[in-house]
Protein backbone atom coordinates (compact mmCIF):
# COMPACT_ATOMS: atom_id res chain seq x y z
CA UNK A 1 0.00 0.00 0.00
CA UNK A 2 1.48 3.25 -0.76
CA UNK A 3 1.04 5.91 1.87
CA UNK A 4 -1.24 8.91 1.21
CA UNK A 5 1.51 11.35 0.32
CA UNK A 6 3.04 9.28 -2.56
CA UNK A 7 0.47 8.48 -4.52
CA UNK A 8 -0.23 10.24 -8.01
CA UNK A 9 -2.02 13.38 -8.66
CA UNK A 10 -4.82 12.77 -11.00
CA UNK A 11 -6.01 15.56 -13.85
CA UNK A 12 -8.35 16.16 -16.33
CA UNK A 13 -9.29 18.06 -19.20
CA UNK A 14 -11.75 17.67 -22.38
CA UNK A 15 -8.61 17.00 -24.33
CA UNK A 16 -5.18 18.68 -24.78
CA UNK A 17 -5.76 22.08 -22.69
CA UNK A 18 -4.76 21.19 -19.38
CA UNK A 19 -1.64 19.69 -20.60
CA UNK A 20 -0.79 23.10 -19.87
CA UNK A 21 -1.32 22.70 -16.26
CA UNK A 22 0.19 19.31 -16.44
CA UNK A 23 3.63 21.45 -18.08
CA UNK A 24 3.53 23.63 -14.84
CA UNK A 25 3.01 20.89 -12.51
CA UNK A 26 6.00 19.27 -14.04
CA UNK A 27 8.26 21.98 -14.05
CA UNK A 28 6.88 23.22 -10.19
CA UNK A 29 6.43 19.67 -8.32
CA UNK A 30 9.25 17.77 -10.16
CA UNK A 31 8.80 14.79 -7.28
CA UNK A 32 5.01 14.16 -8.30
CA UNK A 33 3.13 11.57 -10.02
CA UNK A 34 0.62 12.68 -12.45
CA UNK A 35 -1.92 10.67 -14.34
CA UNK A 36 -3.92 12.83 -16.43
CA UNK A 37 -6.63 11.80 -18.37
CA UNK A 38 -7.86 13.75 -21.96
CA UNK A 39 -11.82 13.06 -22.64
CA UNK A 40 -10.71 13.65 -26.54
CA UNK A 41 -13.64 11.35 -26.98
CA UNK A 42 -16.32 13.28 -26.21
CA UNK A 43 -14.55 17.32 -26.50
CA UNK A 44 -15.34 20.03 -26.90
CA UNK A 45 -16.62 20.84 -23.11
CA UNK A 46 -17.59 24.47 -23.92
CA UNK A 47 -20.06 23.83 -26.02
CA UNK A 48 -22.49 21.18 -23.91
CA UNK A 49 -24.89 22.22 -21.38
CA UNK A 50 -23.22 22.63 -17.93
CA UNK A 51 -25.40 19.52 -16.54
CA UNK A 52 -24.00 17.46 -19.26
CA UNK A 53 -20.35 18.94 -18.21
CA UNK A 54 -20.70 17.82 -14.21
CA UNK A 55 -22.28 14.38 -14.99
CA UNK A 56 -19.07 13.74 -17.56
CA UNK A 57 -16.90 15.13 -14.27
CA UNK A 58 -18.49 12.98 -12.25
CA UNK A 59 -17.56 9.67 -14.46
CA UNK A 60 -14.21 11.14 -14.86
CA UNK A 61 -13.12 11.53 -11.42
CA UNK A 62 -14.39 8.93 -10.02
CA UNK A 63 -12.26 6.44 -12.54
CA UNK A 64 -9.44 8.83 -12.03
CA UNK A 65 -10.20 8.04 -8.07
CA UNK A 66 -11.01 4.11 -8.06
CA UNK A 67 -8.46 2.97 -10.89
CA UNK A 68 -5.50 4.92 -9.66
CA UNK A 69 -5.95 5.89 -6.21
CA UNK A 70 -5.24 9.79 -6.90
CA UNK A 71 -4.66 11.60 -3.57
CA UNK A 72 -5.63 15.03 -4.65
CA UNK A 73 -7.88 15.65 -8.20
CA UNK A 74 -6.86 18.82 -10.69
CA UNK A 75 -10.01 19.61 -12.56
CA UNK A 76 -7.70 21.36 -15.42
CA UNK A 77 -10.28 22.52 -17.56
CA UNK A 78 -12.11 25.92 -17.07
CA UNK A 79 -15.66 24.29 -18.36
CA UNK A 80 -15.56 21.39 -15.84
CA UNK A 81 -14.83 23.54 -13.01
CA UNK A 82 -17.40 25.69 -13.46
CA UNK A 83 -19.99 22.72 -13.44
CA UNK A 84 -18.77 20.67 -10.89
CA UNK A 85 -15.82 22.03 -8.63
CA UNK A 86 -18.44 22.17 -5.44
CA UNK A 87 -19.89 18.65 -6.37
CA UNK A 88 -16.78 16.96 -6.79
CA UNK A 89 -15.50 18.16 -3.48
CA UNK A 90 -18.50 17.48 -1.51
CA UNK A 91 -18.40 13.96 -3.43
CA UNK A 92 -14.93 12.92 -3.50
CA UNK A 93 -12.88 11.67 -0.15
CA UNK A 94 -9.89 13.61 -1.67
CA UNK A 95 -8.78 17.98 -2.27
CA UNK A 96 -10.48 18.53 -5.15
CA UNK A 97 -8.60 21.76 -7.14
CA UNK A 98 -10.26 23.79 -9.97
CA UNK A 99 -8.57 26.30 -12.18
CA UNK A 100 -10.65 29.41 -11.93
CA UNK A 101 -9.86 31.12 -8.49
CA UNK A 102 -6.18 30.48 -8.90
CA UNK A 103 -6.29 32.27 -11.88
CA UNK A 104 -8.78 35.52 -10.52
CA UNK A 105 -6.66 35.76 -7.93
CA UNK A 106 -3.44 36.36 -9.64
CA UNK A 107 -5.32 38.69 -12.47
CA UNK A 108 -6.42 40.84 -9.72
CA UNK A 109 -2.83 41.31 -7.95
CA UNK A 110 -1.64 42.38 -11.89
CA UNK A 111 -3.74 44.45 -12.59
CA UNK A 112 -3.08 47.88 -12.56
CA UNK A 113 -6.23 50.04 -13.43
CA UNK A 114 -8.31 47.58 -12.25
CA UNK A 115 -9.98 47.03 -15.57
CA UNK A 116 -9.76 43.19 -16.40
CA UNK A 117 -10.64 41.10 -18.94
CA UNK A 118 -11.57 36.84 -19.05
CA UNK A 119 -11.80 35.09 -22.45
CA UNK A 120 -12.87 31.63 -22.12
CA UNK A 121 -15.54 28.53 -23.79
CA UNK A 122 -19.18 29.56 -23.86
CA UNK A 123 -19.81 27.58 -21.50
CA UNK A 124 -17.70 28.78 -19.13
CA UNK A 125 -18.55 32.54 -19.82
CA UNK A 126 -22.60 31.99 -19.64
CA UNK A 127 -22.06 30.09 -16.24
CA UNK A 128 -20.81 33.17 -14.65
CA UNK A 129 -18.34 31.92 -12.87
CA UNK A 130 -15.92 34.30 -13.16
CA UNK A 131 -17.79 37.14 -12.31
CA UNK A 132 -18.65 35.22 -8.89
CA UNK A 133 -15.02 34.49 -8.55
CA UNK A 134 -14.33 38.27 -9.00
CA UNK A 135 -17.37 39.93 -6.81
CA UNK A 136 -16.11 37.03 -4.04
CA UNK A 137 -12.56 38.39 -3.53
CA UNK A 138 -13.27 41.92 -4.35
CA UNK A 139 -11.45 44.10 -1.48
CA UNK A 140 -13.64 45.41 1.49
CA UNK A 141 -11.81 49.04 2.00
CA UNK A 142 -14.31 50.75 -0.15
CA UNK A 143 -11.94 51.08 -2.70
CA UNK A 144 -13.65 51.20 -6.31
CA UNK A 145 -14.06 47.79 -7.56
CA UNK A 146 -12.96 46.21 -10.79
CA UNK A 147 -14.45 46.11 -14.31
CA UNK A 148 -14.22 42.84 -15.84
CA UNK A 149 -14.82 42.35 -19.64
CA UNK A 150 -15.83 38.43 -21.13
CA UNK A 151 -15.82 36.86 -24.41
CA UNK A 152 -16.66 33.71 -24.74
CA UNK A 153 -14.33 32.89 -27.80
CA UNK A 154 -15.92 29.90 -29.78
CA UNK A 155 -13.32 27.89 -32.45
CA UNK A 156 -10.27 28.63 -30.22
CA UNK A 157 -10.04 24.99 -28.27
CA UNK A 158 -10.80 23.18 -31.91
CA UNK A 159 -7.67 24.84 -33.31
CA UNK A 160 -5.36 23.72 -30.23
CA UNK A 161 -7.28 20.03 -30.46
CA UNK A 162 -6.13 19.63 -34.10
CA UNK A 163 -2.16 20.92 -32.80
CA UNK A 164 -2.28 24.18 -34.49
CA UNK A 165 -1.40 27.14 -32.80
CA UNK A 166 -0.21 29.58 -35.37
CA UNK A 167 -1.00 30.80 -38.24
CA UNK A 168 -2.60 33.67 -40.35
CA UNK A 169 -6.64 31.86 -40.10
CA UNK A 170 -5.86 31.50 -36.14
CA UNK A 171 -4.43 35.38 -35.88
CA UNK A 172 -7.66 36.43 -37.62
CA UNK A 173 -9.87 34.44 -35.65
CA UNK A 174 -8.47 35.83 -32.56
CA UNK A 175 -8.51 39.48 -34.05
CA UNK A 176 -11.93 39.05 -34.56
CA UNK A 177 -13.12 37.52 -31.38
CA UNK A 178 -11.10 39.93 -28.87
CA UNK A 179 -12.05 43.47 -30.47
CA UNK A 180 -14.17 43.99 -27.22
CA UNK A 181 -11.40 43.47 -25.29
CA UNK A 182 -9.03 45.62 -27.02
CA UNK A 183 -11.74 48.26 -27.25
CA UNK A 184 -12.34 47.86 -23.55
CA UNK A 185 -8.78 49.00 -22.82
CA UNK A 186 -8.04 46.74 -20.74
CA UNK A 187 -4.56 46.00 -18.68
CA UNK A 188 -5.01 42.12 -17.51
CA UNK A 189 -6.38 39.46 -19.02
CA UNK A 190 -7.02 36.20 -17.76
CA UNK A 191 -6.85 33.43 -20.04
CA UNK A 192 -9.95 31.23 -19.19
CA UNK A 193 -9.49 28.22 -20.74
CA UNK A 194 -6.20 26.01 -20.57
CA UNK A 195 -6.31 25.65 -24.07
CA UNK A 196 -5.61 29.39 -24.61
CA UNK A 197 -1.75 29.56 -22.96
CA UNK A 198 -0.77 27.36 -26.62
CA UNK A 199 -2.35 30.35 -28.06
CA UNK A 200 -0.26 33.24 -25.79
CA UNK A 201 2.08 34.53 -28.23
CA UNK A 202 -0.98 35.42 -31.05
CA UNK A 203 -3.33 36.64 -28.40
CA UNK A 204 -0.52 38.78 -27.07
CA UNK A 205 0.35 40.34 -30.32
CA UNK A 206 -3.44 41.12 -30.65
CA UNK A 207 -4.37 42.76 -27.53
CA UNK A 208 -1.06 44.20 -27.36
CA UNK A 209 2.15 44.54 -24.98
CA UNK A 210 0.51 46.98 -22.16
CA UNK A 211 -1.87 44.09 -21.01
CA UNK A 212 -0.76 41.63 -18.84
CA UNK A 213 -1.75 37.69 -19.83
CA UNK A 214 -2.60 36.03 -16.95
CA UNK A 215 -2.17 32.01 -17.53
CA UNK A 216 -4.80 29.77 -15.29
CA UNK A 217 -2.38 26.74 -15.39
CA UNK A 218 0.46 28.42 -14.14
CA UNK A 219 -0.73 29.56 -11.14
CA UNK A 220 -3.02 26.16 -10.35
CA UNK A 221 0.18 24.60 -10.17
CA UNK A 222 1.13 27.45 -7.47
CA UNK A 223 -1.96 26.58 -5.68
CA UNK A 224 -1.37 23.03 -5.56
CA UNK A 225 2.11 23.50 -4.40
CA UNK A 226 0.75 25.47 -1.25
CA UNK A 227 -2.36 22.92 -0.59
CA UNK A 228 -0.13 19.88 -0.74
CA UNK A 229 2.27 21.74 1.58
CA UNK A 230 0.11 22.86 4.04
CA UNK A 231 -1.42 19.49 4.31
CA UNK A 232 0.87 17.13 3.92
CA UNK A 233 0.80 15.45 1.36
CA UNK A 234 4.14 16.65 -0.99
CA UNK A 235 5.50 13.40 -2.25
CA UNK A 236 8.19 11.84 1.02
CA UNK A 237 10.23 9.92 -2.17
CA UNK A 238 13.58 10.79 -3.09
CA UNK A 239 16.04 9.75 -5.76
CA UNK A 240 13.49 10.00 -8.66
CA UNK A 241 11.35 11.67 -10.61
CA UNK A 242 7.83 11.90 -10.65
CA UNK A 243 6.47 9.65 -13.02
CA UNK A 244 3.50 10.75 -15.72
CA UNK A 245 1.22 8.22 -16.76
CA UNK A 246 -1.78 9.83 -19.90
CA UNK A 247 -4.76 8.13 -20.37
CA UNK A 248 -7.00 9.23 -23.40
CA UNK A 249 -11.04 8.47 -24.21
CA UNK A 250 -10.34 8.97 -28.07
CA UNK A 251 -7.61 7.58 -30.42
CA UNK A 252 -4.54 6.81 -28.35
CA UNK A 253 -2.12 7.05 -31.91
CA UNK A 254 -3.38 10.97 -32.23
CA UNK A 255 -3.26 11.78 -28.38
CA UNK A 256 0.06 10.58 -28.18
CA UNK A 257 1.23 12.38 -31.50
CA UNK A 258 -0.28 15.99 -30.91
CA UNK A 259 -0.21 15.75 -26.89
CA UNK A 260 3.87 15.17 -27.51
CA UNK A 261 3.91 18.22 -29.53
CA UNK A 262 2.20 20.05 -27.08
CA UNK A 263 3.51 18.64 -23.69
CA UNK A 264 6.93 17.71 -24.38
CA UNK A 265 8.93 14.32 -24.09
CA UNK A 266 7.09 13.21 -20.86
CA UNK A 267 4.09 12.02 -23.32
CA UNK A 268 5.66 9.27 -24.78
CA UNK A 269 2.17 6.96 -24.61
CA UNK A 270 -0.94 6.99 -23.38
CA UNK A 271 -3.59 4.40 -22.34
CA UNK A 272 -7.02 4.00 -23.20
CA UNK A 273 -9.75 4.34 -21.45
CA UNK A 274 -13.93 3.41 -22.91
CA UNK A 275 -16.06 5.46 -20.60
Amino acid sequence: MKSMSDRPIGMFDSGFGGLTVARAMIDLLPSEDLVYLGDTARYPYGSRPLEEVRDLAVQIAEHLVDRYDIKLLIIACNTATAAALDELADLLPIPVVGVIDPGVRAMLQASRSGRLAVIGTFGTIMSGAYQDAVAAMLPTDGSSPPTLETCACPGLVEFVERGSTSGPEIELLVRRLLTPIVEAEVDCLLLGCTHYPFLARVIGEVVGRRVVLVSSADETAFAVADLLASSGLSAERTGRPGRQEFVSSGDIRAFTEVGSRLLGPELIDAELWQP
